[in-house]
């Protein structure tokens, strides 16, 4: 029963993964290549991220919430923006539209998160005597990060790669990339400071990330609008 556990929160970390790049035209131009190389950005951009945290973090003797503490933690994700930039602009791509490039690099690097970040956790407590929902809602989590990886990789793309976008959309563009980008202080506030549960916080990351996509699929639909 453990170990079916186990699959059963696998299935549900992993899964959307591979469901959504057989599901998407994706696996017919063959991007498994680039998501490949945007995943091992993603593990050089954690462990530059890891060297600052330890570098600049003080290790808290409670569990509060830290604003100076938080802001720096933000500041040091934008590392991430960093990364993301560097796999949709500096990789070498085969021939794909900037459609298909910044939704298979955001699936390597949501895919990369999961791994790191789920998969020992979910190895060592899921297979536990005793049942618990965590490690399902884990799953849930992963899969709005799914979601957030993939709308901060167009906002990207419409950021970096796409030139002739109305300038009206340039300000609400950087908007949601921000936004999108300090979500993991967002939720840490959430935790720490507001005292939500993982179930409430995982709603409003599955909330958020479906707000995000649907906002920045509207971005991205304006911007290839042709100009008039």
């Amino acid at each position: 029963m453990t170990l079916f556990h186990f699959f059963n929160c696998a299935i549900l970390t992993f899964g959307p993964h591979a469901v959504y790049y057989s599901a998407t035209p994706l696996s017919e131009y063959d991007t498994l290549g680039t998501s490949v190389k945007a995943a091992l950005v993603y593990l050089g951009t954690a462990l530059v991220k890891l060297v600052c945290l330890a570098t600049f973090l003080k290790v808290s003797e409670n569990d509060s919430f830290d604003p100076y503490q938080e802001l720096l933690k933000a500041l040091i994700g934008f590392i991430d923006v960093a990364g993301l930039y560097f796999a949709l602009t500096q990789l070498t791509h085969r021939n794909i539209s900037q459609n298909h490039k910044f939704q298979a690099v955001g699936l390597g690097w949501a895919f990369a998160d999961s791994v790191l970040h789920r998969l020992a956790p979910l190895w060592v407590g899921a297979r536990g005597l005793e049942f618990t929902w965590d490690y399902i809602l884990q799953g849930i989590e992963a899969n709005a990060n799914l979601v957030l990886s993939i709308s901060l990789a167009a906002l990207g793309s419409l950021i970096w790669l796409r030139k002739n976008k109305p300038k009206t959309l340039i300000p609400i563009i950087y908007a949601c990339a921000a936004i999108v980008a300090t979500m993991p202080s967002i939720t840490s506030y959430l935790r720490r400071s507001l005292g939500w549960h993982l179930p409430k916080v995982v709603g409003f990351e599955l909330f958020t990330s479906l707000v995000m996509a649907l906002i920045s699929w509207q971005l991205f639909a304006a911007c290839q609008r042709p100009s008039s």
